[in-house]
């Protein structure tokens, strides 16, 4: 069971393995915020070997010269847009886990935050799927290890209901991944799901649909309180 103040094993995805010319912490990141903005922009609507460094210079308010100073190749460009999600990830779900100590509900919590995040940078979470194979193997693999990591911030609620008993022995890794695939499917299947449903019922029907598939009895019971207290919170 989750203790209080117990610490995710999730770090935050920093930029770092993308050398930037400018020692300005603050502006490195300003700029590229910016860079990233137009990138997932023009690579979602142009495709990404049809986008030139130039395009995405422009588009971000900037001559294409001062671009590589915070970027050296249009892969380093894609890298950190890729990172930048997975960073939103490693930073909202600890947030949204703050002061919670029980596990079902830093379940729900660590799903719903991913989900948010999710919703919030629906481009690039496609993007991430189409143009992931457009990068060198080695930041192909940085971007696969960083998505691991922060997989675990699921992963540790999985485990933690699976201790408490509110869920059946299932694998944890495999639990987690469909949990996650659940959460992007929200971008990958927008177009039509935004005809149905909001994000929050998205969320509430996926979650009962996977949690009660393997919850235990005490689960179940446990689960049915969880959202009813929520409902009537207004947060389900």
């Amino acid at each position: 069971m989750s203790r209080p103040g117990r610490k995710s094993r999730g770090r935050a995805i920093d930029n770092t393995n993308v050398r930037a010319q400018v020692s300005d912490v603050t502006l490195v990141q300003q700029r590229r915020e910016q860079i990233v903005e137009a990138a997932v922009e023009l690579f979602s609507k142009q495709g990404f070997y049809r986008t030139t460094v130039q395009e995405v210079a422009a588009r971000a308010g900037m001559s294409t010269g001062s671009i590589y100073h915070y970027a050296r190749t249009k892969e380093d460009i894609l890298l950190l847009a890729l990172l930048s999600v997975l960073h939103s990830y490693a930073t909202e779900i600890p947030h949204a886990l703050e002061g919670v100590t029980d596990p079902m509900e830093r379940l729900w919590r660590a799903v719903g935050a991913y989900c948010k995040v999710i919703d919030s940078r629906r481009a690039a979470t496609v993007l991430a799927y189409r143009s992931t194979k457009s990068l060198p193997r080695k930041q192909q693999e940085m971007v696969k290890d960083a998505e691991l990591e922060t997989n675990t911030l699921i992963a540790d609620c999985v485990a933690d209901c699976r201790s408490a008993g509110l869920i059946r022995d299932v694998d944890v890794a495999m639990a987690t991944h469909l949990f996650v695939m659940f959460a992007h499917s929200w971008a990958l299947k927008h177009w039509r799901l935004q005809e149905s449903m909001s994000r929050a019922e998205f969320l509430r029907d996926g979650f009962d649909i996977l949690f009660t598939g393997i919850a235990t009895p005490a689960g179940l019971e446990k689960y049915a309180g969880l959202m009813k207290s929520l409902e009537k919170a207004g947060a389900a």
